[in-house]
């Protein structure tokens, strides 16, 4: 006998909880060993970031045209001729500064579209611009002052938005690849002929009816329309 005490042996229960503090323990490692390498919160800032990008490159872009206001039709009491706006939620920041180069005429094809082929005598034409970009995101001037719509019968103009133009601006927007653009709402035309300094005169000639041929040319950010509207007055 050496007069030692016998070691004691643990309850189940403690070899138990040692376990699961353990387990615990290893368990909190795995987790930040996981955090470390997965970093989820790296998703959550992209995700974040593209959806600044993508804001910010809506502000830049256009989905429509603003339309220029024409004191001779307004004279004249028609008031589908007053300027619009674009959609604010698709309109450009004033100010913005796109990153792509300036559009080129190669690239965008404009066209010149009509409310209707035919107007009897009491229908007034109505006038949009179109246009799609075939190249790659470019940036125009698509703002009142840089469009003008024309309209003519044979060699005689008629009429030109321009003469009586009111209150112009610029707006430059990235157009982009394959993006197709079209007024926000139509320009009137009241049928007489314009000239600079009879935008208030109510007796200004008629343009003829009775199945006359005219045409409509329009010209946005120095790019021309590919080819004149045919229409005809009744």
């Amino acid at each position: 006998m050496t007069g030692t005490t016998p070691r004691r042996r643990h309850s189940p229960a403690v070899y138990r909880r040692r376990r699961l503090v353990l387990l615990i323990g290893l368990l909190v490692i795995a987790g930040v060993v996981w955090l470390l390498i997965a970093q989820p919160w790296a998703g959550v800032a992209d995700d974040a970031a593209a959806k600044d990008d993508a804001s910010t490159t809506k502000q830049n872009q256009t989905d429509s045209l603003p339309v220029p206001s024409s004191g001779a039709t307004d004279a004249a009491g028609d008031a589908g001729a007053t300027g619009g706006a674009t959609d604010g939620t698709a309109s450009p920041t004033p100010g913005a500064t796109p990153t792509a180069l300036p559009c080129v005429a190669g690239d965008v094809a404009v066209e010149a579209v009509t409310s209707a082929d035919t107007y009897s005598g009491d229908q007034t034409p109505q006038f949009t611009i179109k246009l799609t970009n075939n190249g790659p995101d470019c940036t125009l001037n698509v703002g009142t002052s840089a469009q003008s719509f024309t309209v003519t019968s044979g060699d005689d103009v008629w009429w030109r938005s321009t003469d009586c133009q009111s209150e112009p601006s610029d707006m430059i927007v990235t157009i982009a690849a394959g993006q197709t653009v079209s007024s926000a709402s139509p320009l009137a035309w009241d049928r007489t002929r314009s000239a600079v300094g009879t935008c208030a005169d109510a007796t200004r000639p008629r343009a003829p009816g009775g199945g006359a041929s005219y045409n409509l040319s329009v010209e946005i950010g120095g790019i021309p329309s590919t080819q004149p509207k045919q229409f005809l007055l009744y």
